[in-house]
């Protein structure tokens, strides 16, 4: 999973290594709605680039390339509340999502900075899927 934000060039570096996070998605979701706040999946959107790089590898149909929807857009602050809020259970107990717990904190507090940079650029935002 890795972070989009709206425009060609935000001016900013917007890398974010999103592996782990991918890997533990699941366990996310129900942590964040324990916690009170949206899951990370829901900042979801499928863009052209992701769909054409599926399609390309064999795994999608390329009709549904005419059928996609406009990329949804997200407001920063949004996500930056459920990164922080996750950020925060997990530096008090790492281990809580297993051995990978202190990886997938390290994605989060970069996907935090990332997403108080857009805050400040006053800048939308979604999450995208690499398929590699």
């Amino acid at each position: 999973m890795y972070i989009v934000v709206e425009g060609e060039d935000p001016g900013y570096d917007i890398f974010v290594n999103g592996r782990a996070l991918a890997r533990h998605e699941d366990a996310l979701e129900r942590l964040a709605l324990k916690l009170g706040v949206r899951p990370l999946i829901e900042f979801f959107s499928a863009d052209e680039n992701s769909m054409a790089l599926l399609i390309e590898e064999g795994g999608g149909n390329p009709d549904l390339m005419r059928k996609l929807p406009p990329p949804q857009w997200y407001a920063a602050d949004s996500g930056l509340a459920t990164v922080q809020a996750l950020v925060k259970v997990l530096q008090d107990d790492p281990q809580l999502l297993g051995t990978e717990g202190p990886q997938v904190l390290s994605e989060l507090e970069e996907y935090a900075r990332v997403l108080e940079r857009t805050v400040q650029a006053g800048l939308r935002w979604h999450l995208a899927v690499s398929w590699r």
